[in-house]
């Protein structure tokens, strides 16, 4: 059995506090081992092979997402959905069917107001590729779920992935690969800031890779203990300079909207709209702000084309 398998065995039986305490420890080792590749490994940024580049010549993509890992990231997907579009942003939320009750009448507010709804995995419990055949049957349920939600996309939870047998599911894209990020259990980086096509083989679905380029909130802000967003600054302006995708995944989860006291896993959902301000001030009229599927699509059309 994997240390990975173990964790997750043993998790539901953990005092939270113990759960962070012992992943700070390990971050807090990684980052030291792991300093000359993140946040920024440099081999990232070299752009795919008749790369077109972005529409209407925008320098660079900014995409953002949002992993409602819990019921309590669940309830507070309207005001992370408020945050945005008062600051004239759109973003996709990825949401667990089997862990808590997905809302009907969320999904449908988010997508009347403009944002995009994923599939993120179905229990989050660390199991989905055990086996060739555990993955097949979950697939076919996520399957279900994509098609009742009208989703075109996916994330796996703990960004756990094999993309040959993700080719079992019914999407247009992925997004559970990194360009780096030594902290999380599956560590292996695609080493890229552009999102690249994944043919399909034999009966196997073809989809566009979307990975995330920005360091995750969870590790920053929790684990890590930072106390504001420079880092976020610094990788933005690195995948800026090279033409790359800024992908960012949040968690609704662990931020407090409310100014009230924080828990142990939270931090100030300030850091966000911080993060936000300083992309409209900063780089106004150089990014291309586009949904997860818009991008997919984007590239899909470009290697169509290639290929003719």
């Amino acid at each position: 059995m994997h240390l990975r398998q173990i964790y997750y065995l043993l998790k539901p039986l953990m005092p939270r506090r113990l759960q962070i305490a012992l992943r700070r420890g390990r971050a807090t080792y990684l980052r030291g081992k792991h300093k000359d590749v993140w946040p920024i490994d440099q081999r990232a940024a070299k752009a795919p092979a008749g790369w077109p580049g972005w529409p209407d010549g925008k320098k660079f993509a900014l995409v953002l997402t949002h992993d409602a890992d819990t019921l309590r990231g669940h309830d507070r997907c309207l005001d992370m959905m408020k945050l945005e579009k008062s600051l004239g942003f759109q973003s996709c939320f990825n949401l667990v069917p089997r862990r808590y009750g997905v809302m009907p009448r969320l999904r449908d507010i988010l997508v009347e107001n403009g944002f995009e709804v994923g599939v993120h995995g179905l229990y989050h419990d660390g199991r989905y590729f055990d086996s060739r055949e555990e993955f097949a049957e979950r697939a076919w349920i996520i399957n279900h779920y994509i098609k009742d939600w009208g989703s075109v996309g996916y994330r796996s939870p703990s960004m756990l992935h094999n993309l040959d047998w993700m080719q079992d599911l019914h999407i247009e894209y992925d997004s559970s690969t990194f360009d780096t990020d030594p902290f999380e259990p599956q560590p292996e980086g695609v080493c890229t800031i552009y999102p690249f096509p994944v043919p399909g083989t034999g009966s196997g679905n073809g989809f566009v890779e979307l990975p995330y380029t920005l360091p995750q909130d969870f590790l920053l802000f929790v684990l890590l203990g930072h106390r504001d967003i420079r880092i976020w600054k610094k990788k933005l302006e690195w995948i800026a300079e090279h033409g790359g995708m800024a992908m960012m995944i949040t968690h609704p989860d662990y931020m407090v909207f409310d100014g009230q006291k924080r828990a142990i896993d939270e931090y100030p959902a300030a850091y966000y709209r911080e993060f936000l301000e300083h992309v409209k001030t900063t780089y106004a009229g150089q990014y291309w702000h586009a949904l997860p599927r818009d991008v997919a699509r984007y590239v899909s059309d470009w290697r169509a084309k290639q290929d003719k």
